[in-house]
């Protein structure tokens, strides 16, 4: 389809939603929400070609504070509504949001799957390790030991690893940012959209009001890129070894990244040719869409 919008150049502020975000001051959503704004303002994308889904949380309220086409589903099940988004309209940049609880805990079976699928998306996921919106209770990327509402005497439960996760079960691209460092976050979101495949960006962005623990002082003498260091991106190998480091040294950025695969629009024969099933005519006549409209009514 033609885009007549196509030579349109705009800007970060042109990507703000009509409502403002309600975030507590100092959360590191915010840094998320303008590094996503940068990076599709220099990505040349316009908003129309763009499509945000989440989930439920603090970080899911994200479609409402970005200028493009939008839906809040269901706690867990962003994934789901992505994978049909996109198979209906492979065309589209379609970007997930959400945080560790959300993405990790009831939607961690979708994470699963999709990764394994390589379905074309970002899967760009706030982890401020700990439930927000419910006021502070361990979430599935919680260290042993944090104290919580609902761990007074401290969690005993191991934390999910997201990058390992990712790239074990499949993810082609998987990498890791901190909000603390706006200009490698913009770096990777822009080169997660660009990748073709499953792309999971963890972002950490510390909870100023309920996680005690793992805010800005605790990352900042820890974070160490991987754009310092020699680290082969194509060695899947080394990515799980880098993601398994945590510590005095934690490493953020791309941890891994593979061409060899197609990606489940690739692979769906119906999706060859016709351009995407949204702008096809159906194939139904009028009386069996009536038909079936009705019944479901």
């Amino acid at each position: 389809m033609s885009d007549t919008n196509a030579s349109l150049t705009l800007k970060p502020k042109d990507f703000k939603g009509k409502v403002d975000p309600d975030w507590c001051p100092g959360c590191g959503d915010f840094g998320v929400l303008s590094g996503l704004q940068r990076a599709v303002a220099e990505l040349g994308l316009q908003p129309h070609r763009i499509l945000t889904i989440s989930g439920i949380g603090c970080s899911s309220n994200f479609p409402g504070f970005f200028n493009s086409y939008g839906m809040h589903t269901l706690h867990g099940r962003s994934l789901p509504h992505a994978s049909g988004a996109k198979l209906a309209n492979h065309e589209m940049t379609v970007i997930v949001t959400g945080g560790d609880g959300d993405g990790y805990g009831i939607g961690g079976n979708h994470f699963t799957h999709t990764a394994r699928r390589n379905l074309d998306i970002l899967y760009l996921v706030m982890d401020n390790q700990i439930y927000g919106l419910t006021t502070g209770q361990i979430s599935p990327t919680s260290e042993v030991g944090m104290k919580t509402k609902s761990t007074p005497h401290g969690s005993v439960e191991l934390p999910i690893n997201p990058i390992a996760s990712a790239i074990t079960n499949g993810a082609t691209w998987v990498a890791r940012g901190y909000t603390g460092n706006i200009k490698q976050l913009v770096s990777l979101i822009k080169a997660g959209i660009e990748h073709k495949g499953f792309a999971l960006l963890d972002v950490f962005s510390p909870c100023v009001t309920f996680n005690k623990v793992n805010t800005y002082q605790f990352f900042r003498p820890r974070i160490q890129p991987l754009e310092d260091l020699d680290h082969d991106a194509s060695d899947w190998k080394a990515g799980i070894e880098k993601a398994m480091v945590w510590g005095d040294v934690i490493h953020t950025g791309l941890f891994f990244e593979t061409h060899s695969r197609l990606t489940l629009e690739e692979q769906e024969p119906v999706l060859d040719e016709g351009g995407p099933l949204a702008y096809r005519e159906l194939s139904l006549s009028g009386e069996q869409t009536e038909r079936i409209v009705s019944r479901m009514m």
